[in-house]
């Protein structure tokens, strides 16, 4: 995971898939956004796995870089491979907690595959457009032979607990660079996205892998 404040106009993070194919058996009342104090302009975000030293970031807390590169992943057996269903995919992200308040506000990553999603955009005043959440996946996922998934089969569900609609509108990868929200100045935003993969192609065995960067950009 990646989490930061910085001058800088973008930042960056990267997000691993992972898909497997063996052939064997195998508090908040709407979007929750709210609203931080004025100040050194500085970029916040987190996907998966992040680091905030210090507490909570509303009770003082100092966001900072973690290199961590977390992934999403499904195993299909070779009897189910096509067959029209939508998996759920699972993560090694361990992320339940937000940084924001230390609030439970994603369910067990162990059960439920969710991923923490969130961040700030700072700056010294009131005004102004507004940041940008965007990512970008390539085309497919790839196999070490060759072989392709398009990256458009895996798709999110948004939630978070307490939040009855979410930040991050639920969706599916495009294949190419997507916006996912837009981020008001002064605020911080979080949702917990919880992957699933459509199981409609038949592929040979093999590890299908690629790689989904989010980017926040301020004007």
């Amino acid at each position: 995971m990646k989490s930061s404040p910085e001058p800088h106009p973008r930042f960056r993070r990267r997000f691993g898939w992972i898909a497997v194919l063996q052939f064997f058996g195998l508090p908040a009342a709407d979007a929750y956004t709210v609203g931080i104090t004025p100040g050194t302009r500085a970029l916040f975000l987190q996907v998966g796995a992040g680091t905030m030293t210090g507490g909570s970031f509303n009770s003082g807390g100092v966001p900072g870089n973690n290199t961590s590169v977390n992934t999403a992943s499904v195993t299909i057996p070779a009897g189910q491979l096509g067959m029209g269903n939508t998996l759920q995919m699972t993560t090694n992200s361990a992320v339940t907690a937000s940084p924001w308040d230390n609030f439970a506000f994603c369910t067990s990553p162990a059960t439920t595959g969710q991923v923490y999603v969130g961040g700030f955009y700072r700056v010294p005043g009131s005004s102004g457009a507004a940041a940008t959440l965007s990512v970008t996946t390539p085309p497919n996922l790839t196999s070490s032979s060759g072989e392709t998934i398009p990256f458009n089969r895996i798709s999110w569900t948004s939630s978070g607990n307490s939040d009855n609609t979410p930040t991050i509108p639920s969706g599916a990868f495009v294949g190419s660079a997507q916006t996912l929200l837009s981020v008001a100045r002064n605020s911080w935003f979080e949702s917990c996205l919880a992957f699933s993969y459509l199981n409609t192609q038949l592929v040979p065995a093999g590890t299908f892998t690629g790689t989904a960067t989010f980017t926040l950009t301020a004007p």
